[in-house]
């Protein structure tokens, strides 16, 4: 439980009032992945504060879990995540550039840490940056650090590196270059990283995910996330208050 409830914190998305969902290019003539990286970023929101409401469902190899979440994020400072069931906050999670925390009411515990453990579920190396991208629809890693193979498959733009035993791929749909898929995979530790956004939809400026599907295979299992979004705001003043309730146990996760 542990485990579902600080995945669920950390790794919940969302996007804008409903709008209509993009129409998306089909890649047909190759292009440089210059090219393709370029516009990608051109496509991307800006923002200081966003403010989000989703929800979320996950599952891995014994447990099950649909919860609400808001979600308050400040650009490059902090991300602040609540879960609530039945309207009622269960959890919390600041997240800041060195720290992730959280606690939940369940067991009345705590913890405090770096980005070690969740990096050690997910199957990558996860930092503040990687994690702040995933929720606003942006490829993982900077693109314009490293160099990259470009192709087409499945009528999107394919770009692949593999470093340090590490194999990474991004697949972006032609008309904006937006990412629809990206697969982190470390063969030699049987572990993959895979996240997917179904369709996006226009939100002002604005391009964001409509949802994000994520599963994280190691060798225990799978772990799935799919996060679907409700509403949200952007460029708003936002507090961000986080304070462990007194008589928590701190814990320690392996």
């Amino acid at each position: 439980m542990r485990k579902v409830i600080l995945l669920l914190l950390i790794v919940t998305l969302a996007s804008c009032k409903s709008k209509a969902v993009l129409a998306e290019g089909k890649a047909a003539t190759s292009k440089e992945a210059s090219a393709v990286i370029q516009k990608h970023y051109a496509n991307l929101p800006d923002f200081s504060t966003v403010y989000i409401k989703a929800a979320a469902r996950y599952k891995d190899n014994k447990n099950s879990q649909n919860l609400s979440a808001e979600i308050r994020i400040e650009k490059d400072k902090q991300i602040l995540v609540s879960v609530r069931f039945l309207g009622i906050t269960m959890a919390k999670a600041l997240i800041t550039p060195t720290q992730v925390r959280y606690y939940e009411k369940i067991n009345g515990e705590y913890f405090e840490g770096d980005y070690s453990t969740l990096s050690k579920w997910l199957g990558t190396d996860l930092d503040y940056a990687k994690v702040q991208n995933l929720l606003v629809g942006r490829a993982i890693d900077d693109l314009t650090v490293g160099s990259y193979t470009s192709e087409i498959e499945d009528k999107l733009y394919k770009l692949s590196q593999t470093q340090n035993r590490t194999e990474k791929s991004f697949f972006f749909e032609a008309a904006r270059a937006l990412i629809k898929k990206q697969i982190i995979s470390q063969p030699t530790q049987d572990r993959t990283l895979t996240v997917e956004y179904p369709n996006y939809a226009q939100y002002g400026e604005a391009y964001l995910p409509t949802a994000v599907q994520i599963q994280a295979a190691h060798p225990k299992g799978k772990n799935n996330i799919t996060v679907e979004y409700n509403s949200a705001s952007f460029n708003e003043d936002l507090s961000f208050p986080y304070a462990v309730p007194e008589g928590y146990t701190r814990i320690y996760i392996d």
